[in-house]
């Protein structure tokens, strides 16, 4: 925001820390002219945690679960991406059934994580209905994860060369029918909002960022694909056998908050599509690749990027030899995607502040780490 003198028409107004809107601890600091956005500042560290410092100070293994609680939304997604960073450290894979599972456990945690934004993004637009709609389902999914590993919101699913557990007795049997009856879920969810004239001109041109705004600011995820560009890293650069599966990566062209709404919506029926194949073919063997009970990695750095349900997420962890990291640096899609919000907003209404930040996807608990 330019440091220059208030003129008369001109407005300085604080949303957040604490709004309903904002997802979590974000504060905005608004520059208006009336009703019109002039320019934002975005406030952040209210919930910050000091995750990557915590790192330096615990074994390999003690800070597996730290991961999960940064977006605590997706911490599956979390907990993949810092194991696939060690390993590679290692220099070991997780065993086929491990990996099979891990894309099971990944693609339905991406489907809760979509349904929790869908709920509180109608709910900050004003409609109430879809998310009672998305909790109702989100709850079969968390029900899944609650049988697999006890957790419901901060899943602790994996361990550094596989899995934690094994699956549960009904495992494929829970998985076949919650991709039976979750598409015709997310038929309701359209029916509700997709057509609706309201949500539409709530989202329509509101919030636009072409593809090369992204590539500039770093965007990624449904906010990339929405400006129409088809870069998802599941197909860019396939890690845990994602290569094996066959799926569509959904894009629009527009770039606004509707095209972005559209890209998770399918995105959501792409991911039943993964769980499907994949269920049918669990291979048997062990879950846990040959890791020492000690993780003491060779001196040596490594950074491994996964498809989170809300852009790239990163880690990056130097190794000295020792059985802690030397260092671990997170690069979270929240954190990045959060910068383009001013580009976002500027020239809008407030109330296209609140449909903008919905649409993002942010998790504070990924942004302040």
């Amino acid at each position: 925001m330019p440091d220059t003198f208030l003129d008369s028409t001109e407005l300085i107004l604080n949303m957040g820390p604490q709004h309903p809107s904002t997802h979590g601890v974000l504060r905005v600091i608004l520059k208006l002219d009336g009703e019109k956005i002039l320019g934002t500042d975005c406030v952040i560290g209210y919930l910050h945690r000091g995750v990557e410092k915590i790192a330096e100070n615990r074994t390999y293994t003690q800070f597996n679960p730290y991961v999960d609680r940064m977006d605590y939304v997706a911490a599956v997604s979390n907990g993949l991406g810092y194991c696939l960073a060690v390993e590679k450290l290692l220099n070991v894979q997780a065993p086929p059934r491990a990996q099979v599972v891990r894309v099971i456990l990944t693609e339905l945690n991406r489907i809760a994580s979509h349904l929790l934004w869908l709920g509180t993004h109608a709910l900050d637009i004003g409609a109430i209905t879809p998310v009672f709609y998305c909790f109702r389902e989100r709850e079969e999914a968390l029900k899944i994860f609650e049988q697999y590993c006890g957790a419901r919101l901060t899943t602790h699913a994996f361990r550094i060369g596989g899995l934690q557990y094994e699956t549960y007795e009904g495992f494929e049997r829970d998985v076949k029918e919650f991709c039976e009856m979750f598409p015709p879920k997310v038929d309701e969810y359209e029916e509700l909002l997709t057509n609706n004239r309201i949500w539409a001109g709530r989202l329509k041109g509101v919030g636009i960022l072409n593809g090369d705004d992204c590539k500039e600011y770093g965007v990624t995820g449904p906010v990339l694909r929405a400006a129409g560009v088809k870069w998802d890293l599941r197909k860019a650069q396939p890690y845990s056998g994602y290569e094996q599966y066959d799926f569509e990566i959904p894009t629009r062209e527009n770039g606004d908050t509707y095209d972005r709404y559209i890209v998770r919506m399918q995105e959501m029926r792409q991911s039943v599509r993964i769980m499907e194949q994949a269920v049918e073919g669990i291979p048997a063997g062990p879950i846990m690749g040959k890791v020492g009970k000690v993780i003491k990695p060779p001196v040596g750095e490594a950074y491994v990027s996964i498809e989170a349900p809300k852009g790239e997420l990163g880690y990056y962890v130097v190794s000295d030899g020792s059985t802690q990291p030397y260092r671990v640096r997170v690069r979270p899609p929240s954190y990045i995607n959060l910068q383009a919000l001013d580009k976002m907003v500027r020239g809008a209404l407030i109330a296209d502040v609140v449909a903008v930040i919905g649409t993002l996807d942010i998790v504070l608990g990924e942004v302040d780490r």
